[in-house]
């Protein structure tokens, strides 16, 4: 296989130094004789060279204006530069430095010299180009692996949720769609910037999922309390509602068994506080308005409206309508009222999801 060749442009507008340099360097490379900064910056539009020697002192346009469109233009500022000048005092070797110039080599120059700089300053190219690409393949690996632990932690969720379901009769989607649910409603809220500082320091990989588990202490729930073909007496009601805490007690059991436990984070508070209401009647804190945790605010609409719309051995369905009638008035009494609000303008969606998803 031939050897690539690296292009060189040599910009100078004295036609003899575009010659020796040219002889120079023909035997390495494959070389752009350019009698000025203008015509330079035409070539760039078409040819993109691995280095660039360039002249100071030329008419119309100098070297140090060249080298700043350079910089300035995102696609070549990375193209390295070396100044060939008879100019030797510091200042101006300073400044060519200071403008973004890899190296400085006065007039009149030996070849081997210039070959060799050359060589080298194409090496560190070459040398930095394999760290990126190394770098990149590696975020690209990490990135994959991080995919694959996300992946595999939502499939376990997703797992223990379907067994919740089936414990508890529900055949019809519930944990699927009050997901959905709460997605659409964090959507809107960061669409809407409502309480947006909290919801947009979420990641919406580990909340999303995480909601899945917002009642996977009815795993442990008697099947004649939670299957009961009518209402609970008060002794069943205050049994069912131990839920909430066994269901704390799961995902710390969880948590503490994996050092990989921030995706349950959100599943703890959502699990331990979508029973609280906004006047402090919920349940198990009894917590009121924003002391309740606002994940825990939005799966409560959530999960209210699919119980609302489901059929449950205790009752029949509502419609969709008759749902969201019943949030609407639990406005600042069940529901956090801002919240309320931002339902109300969705609620075709919730209803689209209900029919899609039964």
């Amino acid at each position: 296989m031939k050897n690539i060749r690296h292009k060189i442009m040599l910009v100078d507008d004295n036609m003899a130094n575009l010659v020796i340099g040219k002889n120079m360097l023909k035997d390495a490379y494959e070389v752009y004789a350019i009698p000025s900064a203008a015509k330079l910056m035409e070539i760039l539009q078409h040819v993109s060279p691995d280095l660039i020697l360039l002249d100071i002192m030329m008419p119309e346009m100098d070297g140090f204006e060249a080298i700043r469109l350079l910089k300035a233009d995102p696609q070549r500022a990375d193209i390295p530069v070396i100044f060939l000048t008879s100019k030797t005092d510091k200042s101006s070797e300073l400044e060519g430095l200071s403008l973004g110039a890899i190296d400085y080599v006065a007039k009149p120059f030996s070849a081997p010299l210039l070959l060799k700089r050359i060589e080298n300053h194409l090496l560190i190219v070459s040398q930095r180009k394999e760290l990126k690409n190394y770098n990149d393949n590696l975020q690209a690996m990490v990135n994959k692996k991080t995919r694959q632990i996300v992946d595999l932690q939502n499939a376990v969720l997703s797992t223990v949720a379907e067994m919740v379901e089936f414990r508890d009769n529900m055949t019809g989607g519930h944990v699927t769609r009050t997901q959905m649910y709460l997605e659409l409603l964090v959507n809107t809220l960061l669409e809407k910037k409502i309480y947006h500082k909290e919801v947009s320091s979420w990641d919406l990989d580990f909340l999303i999922p995480s909601a899945q588990l917002h009642d996977v202490g009815k795993i442990a729930i008697s099947d004649s309390i939670l299957n009961k073909p009518g209402k609970l007496t008060p002794e069943e009601f205050e049994e069912m509602k131990k839920h909430v805490t066994i269901g704390l007690k799961a995902i710390d059991r969880i948590a503490e068994k994996t050092p990989e436990h921030a995706f349950l984070l959100h599943a703890r508070t959502i699990a331990g506080t979508h029973h609280e209401k906004w006047d402090g009647s919920g349940y198990p804190a009894g917590l009121r308005g924003v002391e309740i945790p606002l994940e825990g605010r939005l799966m409560a609409i959530a999960d209210v409206y699919d119980a609302l719309i489901s059929r449950r051995p205790y009752k029949e369905a509502l419609s969709p309508k008759e749902a969201e009638d019943i949030i609407v008035a639990g406005r600042g009494i069940h529901f956090d009222p801002v919240l309320v609000d931002v339902f109300s303008l969705v609620t075709d969606h919730f209803a689209q999801i209900a029919e899609l998803h039964q």
